[in-house]
């Protein structure tokens, strides 16, 4: 993978990058209760010297910069927004888009924009275009039924995509408040994962000394990867049994930990699930 901005070859293993999700993951905003001393611990680490933090989420710029006031979250170093589609690099308050993270990935849409995508799926029933707030730049989504067959949707959608030769790929999550599937269609060379391994490989991070942690469907490109990962607590059964029965029948089952609670006798929920999950990995994080 070839970026325009310069690349530092030689990775720094004394520095953590802490990569979360933040719905449901840092930001306690689901239905299962938090502890209150998880987020005060959170904020007291990631304050650190030598500890990055990234912010890994589906919203976009607007809307992680509502949550950080919201719910007086740390100000992170790095922001991964539209499920890995825009990237951000944040220093003294001032957000930076990484203008060589869009020249990437826009070349698989051949630049072309989400509108132009989507009369390509106009008659497709089961897709209804979210609201225009919640398209990005390079990110196409849609409200789908939770009856739908993930698999085949994404399969008509990659083939006229293909036929336009566009490369494109299609992320499955569930909004459990809504009860609704969401459906968001990226470039083939734009996702979570790819996002943090550019973080990774452009600021001089350590696979070794990168840890994640989601909750949810649009995390399982991170989940499943060589990335050392956390399963909050409060994540759903559905999402822990399917990513444990993938990571079984891979080499990576050693880089999953699902939280379980009992940590500092927390509950393993959100902010907790996070702690107890870098501290199976890093314990001497003290």
């Amino acid at each position: 993978m070839i970026f325009s901005a310069a690349v530092k070859n030689n990775p720094m293993p004394d520095k953590l990058l802490i990569c979360t999700d933040l719905d449901r993951t840092l930001i306690p905003n689901g239905p299962q209760p938090a502890s209150p001393r998880a987020m005060p611990l959170f904020r007291k680490l990631v304050s650190r010297p030598g500890i990055k933090l990234a912010y890994v989420t589906g919203r976009d710029k607007k809307l992680v910069m509502d949550a950080i006031g919201h719910f007086n979250l740390p100000v992170p170093d790095y922001a991964v927004t539209d499920v890995g589609s825009a990237v951000y690099n944040i220093q003294s308050g001032r957000w930076r888009r990484r203008i060589d993270w869009d020249q990437h990935i826009c070349r698989d849409w051949e630049n072309k924009s989400p509108k132009e995508l989507a009369v390509f799926l106009s008659d497709i029933a089961q897709c209804r275009l979210q609201e225009e707030e919640k398209q990005g730049r390079y990110k196409l989504s849609y409200y789908v039924p939770l009856s739908i067959n993930p698999g085949i949707l994404a399969g008509e959608i990659q083939l006229r995509m293909t036929q336009h030769g566009l490369q494109t790929n299609t992320i499955w999550s569930i909004d459990e408040q809504k009860r609704t599937g969401l459906l968001d269609i990226l470039p083939a060379s734009a996702d979570k994962r790819k996002a943090i391994e550019f973080l990774i490989k452009t600021n001089a991070f350590d696979y070794a000394r990168t840890i994640f942690s989601g909750d949810s469907g649009n995390d399982q490109a991170v989940l499943l990867s060589p990335i050392k990962s956390v399963i909050v607590a409060n994540a759903s059964p559905e999402l822990k049994s399917q990513i444990r029965e993938q990571v079984g029948a891979t080499v990576f089952s050693d880089r999953l930990y699902i939280a379980r609670g009992g940590y500092l006798n927390m509950n393993g929920n959100y902010a907790a699930g996070i702690l107890e999950g870098i501290n199976h990995y890093f314990p001497e994080l003290k």
